[in-house]
């Protein structure tokens, strides 16, 4: 389809969402076939239609995500997470008088990642301390999240103790998560490529979400995410994702996928 780039512009002025920061290639491959599934035969036709359709707009919202979510994903991580990070951000919070972290979780899906937070930070103080502010830019997904129901899948790889104590079978594969649990995330519409980012975090968690950006895109969040943590806080990135020269952006590696904030980054 030759009207990619009127797409583009287009839904840019629209939606205030600016699909050149994301890699032409998937992107455009992507919206080819939901454009075809849905009986179109170019981008800018689908779009006259989106006008008119908000179910249109929303599904395009949700597939353009790729909201691909479950908990404890990638386990390994986690478990740094728990044994090392937490108890190091505790222990500086401690020193400086506080007796909570301040965590966003910045592409949250349909919850399972924030969620995961609450249960691993209630092994260290009590859920009514627990305070996650989690985003992302679909709001469908955002209202799956608030509703705390999940597959039987999307908890396949969570501990056994987290399963036993904050979910409850609702049926044969669904489960519905704890309401203390869902009473420690507050859920947001936010848009990394265009939005403020909250200030002051303690953590920021930003997984699987940046290998869909062009390197300018990423050059910027990067340097957002900095200005939006405290001295020492930590970034954590996904399983397939690096910073390379870390040190441009403030940060240095501590762990694999894990970087800590160690100087300021100007606009």
């Amino acid at each position: 389809m030759a009207d990619y780039n009127e797409f583009i512009k287009a839904f840019y002025s629209m939606s205030g969402i600016d699909l050149n920061l994301y890699k032409e290639k998937q992107m455009k491959r992507r919206l080819t076939s939901l454009v075809e599934k849905h009986g179109f035969n170019s981008f800018m036709s689908f779009f006259y239609a989106m006008k008119t359709n908000d179910k249109l707009y929303d599904i395009l919202i949700d597939f353009m995500t790729i909201n691909v979510s479950e908990f404890y994903r990638n386990p390994g991580q986690w478990k740094l997470l728990e044994n090392l990070i937490i108890p190091m951000l505790m222990l500086s919070s401690k020193k400086k008088g506080f007796d909570e972290i301040k965590i966003w979780s910045s592409a949250c899906s349909t919850g399972d990642e924030p969620y995961t937070l609450a249960m691993v930070l209630n092994k260290y103080v009590p859920l009514k301390k627990v305070k996650i502010f989690a985003t992302d830019i679909d709001l469908a997904a955002i209202e799956k999240a608030k509703q705390g129901i999940y597959p039987e899948r999307s908890i396949k790889d969570l501990p056994l103790e987290y399963k036993d104590k904050y979910f409850t079978k609702l049926s044969e594969n669904t489960y519905k998560i704890s309401d203390e649990i869902k009473d420690c995330v507050n859920f947001k519409q936010l848009n990394l490529l265009a939005d403020a980012y909250p200030k002051d975090n303690d953590l920021i968690v930003c997984r699987n979400v940046l290998i869909y950006f062009t390197e300018e895109a990423k050059y910027q969040v990067y340097k957002n995410f900095n200005q939006s943590l405290k001295m020492n806080g930590i970034l954590f990135l996904g399983n397939t994702e690096q910073i390379i020269s870390c040190a441009k952006f403030g940060f240095k590696s501590i762990q694999t996928f894990f970087y800590q904030k160690v100087k300021d980054i100007d606009d």
